[in-house]
């Protein structure tokens, strides 16, 4: 069975925007992060989007392209050699209270269900302390902060409220090189 890695969007594969991402046109990979999507995949790793999009719920933007945004992300990093096997995304505004959205693990478990996941093989890959915080609250057995996006930020919190994650790299492609050569 292969393991799984759990991957946050805005920050981790894209540049984060505190305008959110409404369009295409405002997406944009961090640079690696294709790569490490390849790297992962080549390792025999599945990888799994875990993300918060609140820009559906305040109405910013459409869940129709939400869609079409992950659509083309997908498309580019099968181009790029890799491959998402699926995306699971919270669309709530954050006072809706739902149970999806990240640091509630509602997004992990319903994937690992859908896909018999051993979630304490599982990684858990952020750029905040909400991915962290999922991760662990979900059962995966490894949490890595990157420090692209709000990693920095993040990486300061943790170590304050000591919660430090497994293992803290400078952007996904690094977080892979350190997954395949530890968890093969």
């Amino acid at each position: 069975m292969k393991k799984t890695i759990f991957l946050d969007r805005d920050g981790v594969i894209n540049e984060d925007s505190p305008d959110y991402i409404k369009s295409w046109r405002e997406f944009h990979f961090i640079p690696g992060s294709i790569e490490g999507c390849r790297d992962l995949v080549h390792a025999g790793f599945d990888i799994i989007v875990i993300t918060n999009q609140s820009a559906v719920g305040r109405g910013m933007i459409t869940r129709r392209t939400l869609e079409d945004i992950h659509r083309k992300m997908q498309l580019e990093i099968i181009a790029g050699g890799g491959e998402i096997r699926d995306i699971f995304f919270c669309p709530h505004h954050p006072d809706e209270g739902c149970t999806c959205r990240k640091p509630l693990p509602g997004l992990v478990r319903t994937a690992a269900e859908k896909y018999g996941i051993d979630l304490s093989a599982a990684t858990m890959v952020g750029d905040s302390t909400k991915d962290i915080d999922c991760g662990r609250r979900a059962g995966c057995g490894h949490s890595i902060l990157v420090r692209t996006g709000n990693g920095d930020a993040a990486q300061k919190e943790l170590a304050e409220k000591n919660r430090l994650p497994d293992h803290t790299a400078d952007d996904l492609c690094h977080a892979a090189q350190w997954i395949t050569t530890h968890f093969r």
